[in-house]
């Protein structure tokens, strides 16, 4: 009997410890969307704001709850990231903006790709004329390079799918 109940404690621990993580992930993405939708909108303001917000769910991110493996990923992306959104959150220039969001689309997607712990699919979407990629929660085409100029400018390159429960 000490055993199943052991067993059952267990389960309901790796069980929990999941969710932690795969909700975490889902802020992070989040507030990654929450840039690209302020970029989109050619928000320089918004823009700055949302990136402080990405910058704080980075660093406050629960890396200890992940796997070894995953923890070494998300080690390898961290300082790029938080590089990136450090500079887009102290500027209102949009084009400098711009300029960061792609190196950070290019390292969230290594990121992600390399967590699979996402709880919805993302599709990672590129820039013709920019040749740059970005990240969407939708396959609807909202260029964050070029906002309202060249909204529908882009197309789906790759899908990140829902990680495995």
């Amino acid at each position: 009997m000490k055993l199943l109940f052991l067993s059952i404690i267990l389960a309901f621990s790796i069980v929990t410890a999941n969710a932690q993580q795969i909700n975490s992930v889902d802020k992070l993405t989040a507030s990654y969307i929450g840039v690209k939708d302020a970029l989109v909108g050619s928000n320089a303001e918004l823009t700055k704001s949302r990136s402080k917000e990405l910058l704080g769910t980075l660093t406050a991110f629960p890396v200890k709850t992940l796997q070894p493996k995953q923890q070494k990923t998300y080690a390898a992306y961290l300082e790029k990231l938080k590089y990136d959104s450090r500079h887009i959150s102290e500027t209102t220039v949009i084009d400098h903006q711009r300029e960061h969001f792609q190196s950070l689309s290019k390292n969230m997607f290594a990121l992600l790709s390399g967590l699979n712990m996402t709880s919805a699919p993302l599709y990672q979407q590129y820039c013709p004329m920019k040749k740059a990629y970005w990240l969407s929660e939708s396959k609807d085409i909202r260029n964050p390079y070029y906002g309202e100029d060249m909204l529908e400018c882009g197309k789906v390159t790759a899908t990140l799918k829902v990680a495995a429960k």
